[in-house]
């Protein structure tokens, strides 16, 4: 009987060697939520925009606030950064839409980021995302990419001139605001050129005192500005910029109305994935996992 038990002390001994990882009796199972790569939710979160949809125009807000988009008719869906993404183009009917909601009213402590990959630049500033009014007084922030830094050969409308009358905002990030006292809009600009063609995580942070941009989770650039954002009754605009008062559903997509001014003069060309706002201003931005 000895040698019995010893044989099956053996064998036992084996499976367990030979057991794949996590199946060991009394093991814990590994957490998938926190090692899924990508932009965490955390308490600091406003709405994240994970753009994992595989097709359609609903885009979810992975956070608590449930802030869904509704994605203009010209984007679409590819592989992402981080599994998939929204592509955009020069199109006007090329957006994400999120409604106004009092959430959105970041003013003492904000950070925007994304991973982007542009493809090419546009004569006027491309927004990544801003909450601003091209005719009204609800103007809070615009977060950009700069221009190619060429002339002018689109339709200008005038409405972002604070960023592309800038010095040396070509290929550069930008970063626009209305603070909350009266006064002009103050525009500041990263150091780094963005690259085409691959993804580079990009980050803005205010906290009441200094604008800070990160490139690849890397500082690049602060500047001295104290203030708070201005509150505004404006929606949040991804990847374009137009007044959205003329936008329509008739007809199924959410579009530019006939009234609107239907040119492509601020359309982003490229991807953007992982879009977060948070009500914080971040120091440090997750970069693993993805492609």
């Amino acid at each position: 009987m000895s040698g019995a038990r010893a044989t099956i002390g053996a064998l036992a001994a084996a499976a367990v060697l030979l057991a794949p990882a996590g199946c060991v009796r009394g093991a814990r199972p590994p957490d998938v939520t926190a090692s899924r790569p990508g932009t965490p939710v955390d308490s600091a979160t406003v709405a994240l925009w994970r753009m994992d949809e595989t097709g359609g125009t609903h885009v979810a807000d992975a956070g608590t606030s449930r802030l869904d988009a509704t994605a203009g008719p010209d984007t679409r869906t590819d592989f992402g950064r981080f599994r998939s993404t929204r592509i955009f183009t020069r199109s006007a009917d090329s957006f994400l839409y999120v409604p106004y909601s009092p959430l959105l009213d970041v003013q003492s402590a904000l950070s925007v980021e994304a991973w982007i990959s542009p493809n090419s630049f546009a004569n006027l500033p491309s927004p990544i995302a801003a909450r601003w009014s091209p005719t009204t007084g609800d103007r809070s922030w615009v977060f950009a990419l700069g221009s190619s830094g060429l002339a002018i050969t689109t339709p200008d409308p005038g409405w972002l001139s604070e960023i592309y009358t800038a010095r040396y905002q070509a290929q550069r990030l930008a970063f626009l605001f209305q603070p909350e006292d009266a006064g002009a809009s103050r525009v500041f600009l990263s150091q780094s050129i963005i690259a085409t063609g691959r993804w580079t995580h990009v980050a803005v942070t205010f906290d009441g005192d200094v604008v800070r941009f990160y490139v690849n989770g890397q500082p690049d650039g602060s500047f001295a500005t104290t203030g708070r954002i201005r509150a505004s009754q404006a929606p949040l605009l991804v990847g374009n910029f137009f007044d959205t008062r003329f936008l329509t559903d008739f007809g199924g997509d959410l579009r530019q109305g006939p009234a609107a001014d239907a040119g492509t003069s601020y359309a982003f060309d490229g991807g953007i994935d992982e879009l977060r706002i948070s009500n914080v201003a971040r120091t440090v931005f997750p970069l693993h996992g993805g492609r």
